[in-house]
């Protein structure tokens, strides 16, 4: 009798493990219509719940709208894709009184782009003439990161170098 039962506490064990196996909840190669390493996005994810996206992003409208990469129902990365006909101030953007592209502690950098990192986001923009404008501006915001945290500041780098090229890319500027 209690080799029948570990018996069937082995098979229960088996059967939850496999279930509940990680290689469900890879993180995407693509967040927001932009390729990306893995990788990289695992510098600054660290949930291992399943992934999906709200993305209300249209390239070919080139209207100023939010992506986000949700696990279950906590958000992990928060993009804000925007095109204007002038540059914006990313500083203004980063500092201001709202919420949509508040970036903590921004510092200025070198992307080959004008760039803003902070420990919590980033904010880049490019000259990308579309529909919608002369400039692209790709707000990123990690939310589960703690405000007093400066430990992802060179991850979220990282992170922008690699994406906000790709994304315009995908953007068709001329």
């Amino acid at each position: 009798m209690n080799a029948r039962r570990i018996l069937i506490v082995l098979l229960l064990s088996i059967l939850a493990f496999s279930c509940d196996s990680p290689s469900h909840h890879e993180v995407p190669k693509a967040i927001c219509g932009t390729p990306i390493d893995p990788a990289l996005t695992r510098l600054l994810v660290t949930s291992t719940k399943e992934f999906h996206e709200y993305n209300r992003v249209e390239r070919s409208d080139a209207i100023t709208a939010p992506c986000i990469l949700l696990s279950e129902n906590d958000p992990v990365l928060e993009f804000r894709f925007s095109w204007d006909d002038t540059a914006t101030d990313l500083m203004y953007l980063a500092t201001g009184a709202g919420s949509i592209s508040r970036v903590t502690a921004p510092r200025g950098i070198n992307l080959g782009y004008k760039s803003i990192v902070g420990t919590d986001g980033a904010i880049s923009i490019a000259k990308c003439k579309t529909n919608g404008g002369d400039y692209f501006t790709l707000t990123l915001q990690v939310p589960q990161i703690s405000l007093m945290d400066h430990s992802h500041r060179k991850d979220i780098e990282k992170f922008m170098r690699a994406y906000f090229p790709a994304t315009l890319k995908t953007l068709g500027c001329k």
